[in-house]
């Protein structure tokens, strides 16, 4: 359950697109906001996801949400010291394939979400901030304990994007780190690339 509700905050509470011009771009608690009723509605609507299917998830994540992530902040955080150790190219195969492990990952478990109710912390953000935290608390319709739920959000040339994201105060992107680190230190950086493709590989096996 626990690893559902990571899937589903990490993709379907975050952001929504925002305005072409810098000064109508859109605070990034009311992107968050929007985004989550737009994906939950198509949750609790579509009948082919209400009936599991990966292939309307995965269409889902990467049509209305992947596009608003920072996939290379995203792996060089996860990297942590190791990413100024890769090359260009190898940076770039990184992000490529842990762009597709988050995606493949959570796929199935996306569709297991429609009664959750997300509230968001006020947020003030000043003209010239480029980097922000979105506070939001996730309760379930079946009662518990609420998850606190943090985005760290920046700033870039095509608007506000998510580039990690904690759970309880624990960063699911730089929970990665060590593993990642000890993949490395084993097989260097392009021993982790294979260990990433050959996962994907799997996980593509595995839903089709």
């Amino acid at each position: 359950m626990i690893k559902s509700l990571f899937s589903f905050v990490f993709f379907a509470s975050l952001l929504a697109p925002v305005s072409a011009g810098a000064a109508n771009v859109t605070a990034p608690d009311a992107l968050a906001r929007g985004v989550t009723e737009e994906v939950m509605q198509i949750l609790r609507t579509d009948k082919d996801l209400q009936a599991g299917s990966q292939k309307k998830a995965r269409e889902l994540i990467e049509n209305k949400i992947a596009p608003h992530f920072n996939f290379n902040s995203m792996t060089k955080l996860a990297l942590g010291k190791n990413w100024a150790a890769a090359t260009p190219d190898q940076r770039k195969a990184l992000t490529e394939e842990f762009r597709a492990l988050l995606v493949q990952t959570y796929t199935a478990s996306l569709t297991l979400f429609k009664d959750q109710k997300i509230e968001y912390r006020p947020l003030k953000v000043a003209p010239d901030e480029t980097d922000v935290l979105v506070r939001s608390l996730v309760k379930s319709s079946g009662g518990g304990e609420p998850v606190q739920v943090d985005y760290g959000m920046e700033k870039t040339d095509g608007g506000w994007k998510v580039y990690n994201v904690k759970i309880g105060g624990i960063s699911l992107v730089e929970n990665y780190r060590g593993t990642f680190n000890t993949e490395i230190q084993k097989s260097g950086v392009d021993g982790l690339i294979k260990t990433l493709r050959d996962k994907n590989r799997s996980l593509v096996a595995q839903t089709k």
